[in-house]
């Protein structure tokens, strides 16, 4: 099974090294389905993530529920360094925050850059029910969560906090992802009444410039959920999710007929078509479900695995295919 860690670590190989097939070339895999409910959920911390959203969905709860209970977990995990609490901060030193969520009624609400806030999709969520409005960013958006009752914590623990110290040294600000540096958690659930919901949230790249938002609170980008086709979600560099609206488009795939697998490696196609003078070191990866409960996952390179819940075979790991390796 391929790590995180190894998904996005910085190749040390020059280009020349890399395996690099004919984007021209598709390897649509066969179908994966799950029995419903099931949940979804980037990386290993999804495995923690889906233990906590299937109290829900085993007992008949809501797959919106699901999720955001799921990537709560790794948002309280210090551990987790690109995650929430402990993530490492921006250079300035700030721990900044971007979450959203959507059901399948096309209701979706969102946060960026907030800041001092333990659970931010939870605050998107309240964006979502309780204001006329998708998104609310920085200050704004942590005025809301106070109002609402969140209390105000220090994210920034002693580790990270060294770490950034450590940067400091050179400040040599360089976008580019690693373990160190980026990663997310993004959750699909559908639930017994085939409901399907999406959640993702990050900490976002490490030392990036203060007011940095990444692709993880962009409805269409970071996730996109329709309720009677599917849903996608994202993970990787973010503004190459942005720049071609991944999520959003895996889904539309999946509404002209593709799996989960083959829409996602469309959306990693385009990307690669999109960024043919910027792919070194590029990893992007995605995760979808439909709602016949087909699910799968696809990236740039290898190294992204997933963890899947559902009813029959429980909670497991799985590796998503890659078009190319490190």
């Amino acid at each position: 099974m391929g790590s995180r860690r190894d998904f996005l670590r910085i190749s040390a190989l020059s280009s020349a090294a890399l395996i690099t097939p004919s984007l021209s070339t598709f390897s649509f895999a066969g179908k994966r389905k799950g029995n419903k409910p099931l949940m979804i959920s980037t990386w290993n911390h999804g495995f923690g993530a889906n233990e906590a959203g299937w109290e829900i969905l085993k007992d008949g709860g809501a797959a919106l529920d699901a999720v955001e209970a799921g990537v709560r977990v790794p948002e309280a995990d210090p551990k987790e360094r690109s995650v929430g609490y402990g993530g490492l901060p921006d250079r300035d030193g700030k721990v900044t925050l971007d979450a959203c969520i959507m059901n399948h009624e096309y209701e979706c609400g969102a946060v960026a850059a907030l800041e001092n806030i333990m659970h931010p999709i939870s605050v998107a969520r309240l964006v979502m029910e309780k204001t006329p409005h998708a998104m609310l960013v920085g200050e704004g958006a942590q005025t809301f969560a106070l109002a609402e009752g969140f209390k105000e914590e220090n994210l920034l623990t002693e580790r990270s906090k060294k770490d950034w110290e450590e940067w400091l040294k050179k400040s040599e600000y360089k976008p580019v992802i690693n373990i160190e540096n980026h990663d997310t958690i993004g959750a699909l659930a559908i639930d017994a009444k085939g409901h399907i919901a999406g959640a993702c949230t990050t900490s976002g790249a490490a030392y990036k410039m203060h007011g940095r938002v990444g692709d993880s609170p962009l409805i269409g980008a970071g996730l996109f959920v329709d309720g009677e086709i599917g849903a996608a979600c994202a993970t990787g560099l973010g503004e190459a999710v942005i720049r071609t609206a991944g999520s959003a488009m895996v889904v539309e795939h999946m509404r002209m007929g593709k799996s989960p697998v083959e829409a996602c490696e469309i959306a990693v196609k385009r990307i690669m078509d999109t960024h043919k003078s910027r792919m070194e070191n590029l990893q992007v990866g995605f995760l979808a479900i439909n709602k016949n409960g087909e699910y799968g996952g696809y990236s740039i390179r290898n190294g992204f695995n997933y963890a899947i819940v559902d009813t029959e075979n429980g909670n497991r790991m799985e590796d998503a295919q890659f078009k190319m390796k490190w």
